[in-house]
């Protein structure tokens, strides 16, 4: 088997999804749950053939055991996996509104996801790897901040192309003012940009459209809106633009809006890396977004391509 031509680095934590909606507080009990987006797009990627490298750094603990065992089964190398002895697993609990979109209150402190090692990454590797994706949320604390960051600039120099999911959860940031200054940095270096509207609250892209991301960097702003489907506006310098181009999802029952948003990414990657047209890949970005909607847990509800197939076919 070949090596993998995708790099996804960034987190993995363990969800604490809620037995019923409402207020956390209401909350008796929780299933426990692989994630992390950055994890959660790697499996994903898995899950559809196109097997990627991972980048993060798991804790000894029985959180992070549980973590290395779960990526092991999903066939994801252990390559630039590093184990953490001092640092325990981020845990996050989870909680649902009545229509199954989330909230999440995260246990993050000195946790071994903010001890990622891209050194562990050589430039021989990097040369041959074609893509890296690059997680909002480890970003949000150092040393991995500056670690990742300093990380992708080198993965850029040896002609990767970079693509961006900021991921904002306000919560594990110090302020706005940071996390706008992150962002514009790594925006700088940043060829493909995935963004929710969450991710532009409070900082100066928020009034504004998506051509002011374009001048900020990437090349290509990948717009998610939800049950609503997804929107990209792409410049000059993408192979696909200067042009935009929509698709408005696909109706489905949700019932954990869980890792929609990196199921979508990957289906994005997976038809990017394999020559798709952009139309098409945000076709099926959408499709894979929408399966994961139907069942609890991100990772859990990740669909094969014969599903998401079958999926297209039934919607039409």
């Amino acid at each position: 088997m070949p090596d993998p031509d995708v790099l996804v680095a960034g987190e993995a934590l363990v969800d604490f999804l809620p037995d019923r909606s409402g207020p956390l507080r209401d909350v008796e009990m929780f299933s426990r749950r692989a994630g992390g987006a950055p994890a959660n797009v790697a499996i994903a990627l898995a899950r559809l053939d196109e097997r990627p490298w991972f980048l993060s750094n798991l804790s000894t603990d029985a959180f992070g055991e549980f973590l290395a065992d779960t990526l092991a089964a999903e066939g994801i190398p252990e390559r630039f996996l590093t184990c953490d002895e001092e640092h325990r697993t981020t845990l996050a609990f989870v909680s649902h509104d009545t229509d199954a979109d989330r909230s999440f209150e995260f246990y993050r402190t000195a946790t071994a996801d903010q001890h990622i090692d891209p050194s562990v990454v050589k430039d021989d590797a990097l040369r041959t790897i074609s893509w890296v994706v690059l997680g909002g949320v480890a970003l949000a604390s150092e040393p991995a901040r500056t670690r990742l960051l300093d990380f992708a600039e080198r993965a850029r120099e040896h002609g990767c192309t970079i693509v961006l999911d900021p991921n904002r959860r306000p919560e594990l940031w110090p302020d706005a003012a940071t996390y706008e200054r992150v962002l514009s940095k790594v925006l700088t270096f940043t060829d493909i940009c995935k963004v929710s509207d969450e991710d532009l609250v409070s900082t100066r892209f928020a009034d504004e459209s998506l051509d002011s991301l374009l001048d900020a960097g990437p090349h290509t702003v990948v717009s998610t809106r939800g049950a609503n489907g997804a929107h990209v506006v792409a410049g000059e310098d993408a192979s696909w633009g200067p042009d935009e181009y929509e698709h408005g999802g696909y109706a489905v029952d949700p019932a954990d809006t869980t890792g929609a948003g990196d199921a979508f990414l990957a289906g994005v990657l997976y038809g990017l890396t394999n020559g798709e047209p952009i139309d098409e890949a945000l076709a099926f970005a959408n499709a894979v977004a929408a399966l994961t909607t139907t069942e609890q847990g991100a990772i859990a509800a990740l669909p094969d391509r014969e599903a998401v197939a079958a999926f297209r076919d039934s919607s039409v």
